[in-house]
């Protein structure tokens, strides 16, 4: 389908694009927007700006002299992505209403393949693509990282997963709320469909992270169906630097507390990620006042032998004549270098492979701010949240 269609057989459709500080990648957003196959006299696109310091307003202020489409709600003291997007859905006229960020670069026929999969059933409220890299600089390591690893990607995240309808929420346990059963659709790529918003009363919450995640469990606890549609995707413009990366990790695990306390039911889960394939692995549940996971994997025992190790190690020299001790401290040792070897062995595959020390920093810390910050904010919410070893 074109452009050219008459305008009376299209949908208005919204796309919402929440921006801050994105001068670096702006343009190349607004750029893939513009190419998008749709009529502008069918369309708004409205950046919800969450006061900018640099030069995003004026680029968008100058987009807007030539194209009546575009939209620009402007929030100086603006808390999170969240609400920014909740702002710009009061102004939103669409009958579906599409997401995706300003580092994001929407396909020539995104608007299209995502409309045609809401004609398969009206119970679909939701309906998400796959989430690629684009670089901005081809030599950026943190980028090529980012690429390499899988950032944001809908089908690994889920084993590979193909076209089709999301399993339902069934049990509400908390790893099918922000888990790895945790099945949601990230707002850098997905569509809504106007009565699903209107369900969830045009609002985002307005913590800092998550937003995504409680604004589709809340759809699909009433009724909604979300679809997943990889050919619908978008390419994502990643982090320029590991800093950035590193706090967008931590915001991720800070995230997941909250999101147990409101939707989770009273369990705790323990996933020990060596048994089975991910995302198959073994749950062990139970009934438990403080709902949470606890997720066992190559991080995890990769510290918990080394410090073992280290704890016999010492404890031999206190106590020389100790056959246990010295047999415990040779023992923890090789798995140590076990659970090293298999949880640094990815960052090895990644070209150039004269950066794998650089790949293998960003992979340990990356790793290390996520559990950071699941753990950080569990008192916060009296849950256990300790995340996955990846």
């Amino acid at each position: 389908m074109s452009p050219a269609k008459s305008a009376q057989k299209e949908h208005f459709i919204s796309i919402i694009v929440p921006v801050r500080n994105m001068e670096r990648t702006i343009k190349t957003t607004f750029k893939y927007l513009m190419n998008a196959e749709y009529p502008r006299d069918r369309m708004e696109i409205i950046f919800a700006d969450g006061g900018s310091k640099d030069a995003t307003v004026s680029i968008i202020k100058n987009y807007q002299k030539d194209h009546p489409c575009i939209k620009l709600v402007e929030i100086p003291k603006c808390p999170s992505p969240g609400f920014a997007r909740t702002r710009a859905l009061k102004e939103a006229k669409g009958d579906f209403i599409f997401f995706t960020d300003g580092d994001c670069a929407p396909c020539k026929d995104w608007i299209y393949k995502i409309l045609e999969a809401f004609k398969k059933d009206r119970k679909i409220g939701a309906v998400g693509g796959e989430i690629f890299t684009l670089r901005v600089d081809e030599k950026n390591l943190v980028e090529i990282f980012c690429e390499a690893f899988g950032f944001n990607r809908v089908a690994w995240r889920y084993g590979w997963l193909e076209e089709g309808y999301y399993p339902d929420l069934d049990d509400c346990t908390p790893t099918q709320i922000c888990g790895h059963r945790a099945y949601f659709f990230v707002t850098a790529n997905v569509a809504y469909r106007k009565e699903a918003i209107e369900d969830n009363k045009r609002k985002f919450w307005d913590l800092p992270t998550g937003e995504d995640m409680d604004f589709g469990i809340r759809a699909r606890e009433k009724g909604w169906k979300f679809y997943f549609l990889p050919s619908a995707s978008v390419d994502h413009m990643h982090r320029a630097d590991s800093t950035a990366l590193l706090k967008v990790w931590r915001s991720y695990g800070e995230g997941h507390p909250p999101l147990l306390a409101a939707h989770a039911k009273n369990y705790l889960e323990i996933i020990p990620q060596f048994i089975g394939r991910w995302p198959n692995h073994r749950i062990f549940r139970f009934r438990s006042p403080v709902k949470g996971f606890i997720y066992i994997g190559n991080f995890h025992l990769m510290h918990l032998s080394g410090f073992l190790f280290m704890l016999f190690f010492i404890l031999q020299w206190l106590f020389p004549f100790s056959f246990w001790l010295r047999l415990f401290a040779w023992l923890f040792l090789p798995a140590f270098l076990f659970f090293v070897f298999r949880f640094f062995r990815p960052a090895f595959n990644i070209i150039p492979y004269s950066q794998w020390l650089a790949f293998s920093k960003m992979k340990y810390l990356t790793n290390l701010y996520f559990i950071w910050g699941g753990i950080k904010n569990s008192k916060k919410h009296k849950t256990i949240c300790v995340e996955p070893s990846f």
